[in-house]
């Protein structure tokens, strides 16, 4: 089975349990009902390649498009508690969309990376030779700091920018003069980081900006 096969089943599955959840829970709670909202925005830029990527780091798909929108998927509960007073909350799903020139994907959990074309990385940790790992566990990467200082010249510039999978799995590493983030109130989970001038958009990833001088021999 292709990987691209394996990621649509595994999306499907997430969102038929996600659906599950929240009719289990208006059935189950007394006096509760629910409701499906939506929280999207458009990504800022021009063109971008989106590469998703496993717990492991590992890629698993690979798009590009010039229009993308992200929509995540908002459930809202409202009821009674045991002592007649009533409550409303609204929870954002697992389950994003995806919209690609028109053309939908949806995606449950797995980190996304949104890059504007013309930001290449400088390292991809997700290319074996680039990762050495020592321990029992598959999340611990002990020589980052090993790694980083035997291939950064091939960085060059003032600051580097290490993105991670959600448990800390090196994935790949950015350089640039100019780099600041900020934390995106309309895309859901998603982190917005420009490197000299082109866009770069982290869906449910971690990231570190370094100064190259702290990267020490």
């Amino acid at each position: 089975m292709s990987k691209v096969k394996k990621v649509a089943i595994g999306a499907g599955i997430a969102l038929v349990l996600v659906l599950i959840g929240v009719i289990w829970f208006s059935a189950n709670v007394p006096g509760c009902t629910t409701q499906i909202g939506e929280l999207k925005g458009d990504l800022v830029g021009n063109s971008f390649v989106i590469t998703t990527y496993d717990n492991f780091g590992q890629q698993t798909l690979r798009t590009s498009g010039k229009h993308i929108n992200l929509k995540g998927n908002k459930v809202k509960t409202s009821g009674y508690t045991e002592t007649g007073v009533a409550f409303e909350q609204w929870e954002l799903s697992s389950v994003i969309t995806i919209t690609i020139d028109g053309r939908e994907m949806e995606t449950c959990g797995d980190t996304c990376i949104f890059a504007e074309k013309g930001l290449s990385p400088a390292m991809d940790f997700s290319t074996p030779e680039f990762i050495e790992s020592h321990g029992g566990s598959p999340f611990t990467i002990t020589s980052l700091s090993y790694t980083l200082n035997q291939y950064k010249n091939y960085f060059g510039k003032s600051r580097v920018v290490v993105i991670k999978s959600q448990t800390g799995q090196p994935i790949v590493a950015y350089s640039g003069n100019n780099v600041y983030w900020e934390v995106k109130t309309d895309l859901p989970k998603t982190t917005k980081l420009m490197i000299d001038n082109k866009a770069l958009y982290l869906h449910r990833a971690n990231f570190q900006i370094i100064d190259t001088k702290l990267l020490e021999d």
